[in-house]
């Protein structure tokens, strides 16, 4: 498993805690990861710890070691 250096901005960490949603967790063990075909952002999908499919969107540096959090969601929902 990589390591990641997760860089959170205060308005993605309050959006992403509102929400109860371990992005940290679904990024670094995905069951599937694709890129976007409209924002080229990663998605990584996986389950939350409630059980809920969910996909979260975010970017890669260069380095591909930080992750930028985008934001997160439950397909279907």
């Amino acid at each position: 498993m990589p390591l990641y250096f997760f860089f959170w901005t205060p308005d993605r960490e309050d959006k992403l805690n509102q929400h109860g949603i371990d992005i940290e967790d679904i990024v670094q063990n995905p069951a599937r990861i694709e890129k976007s075909r409209s924002s080229e952002r990663w998605i990584a999908f996986g389950y939350a710890a409630d059980g809920g499919w969910t996909a979260c969107i975010y970017e890669l540096d260069g380095d591909q070691t930080t992750i930028f959090p985008i934001t997160a969601y439950r397909p279907g929902e």
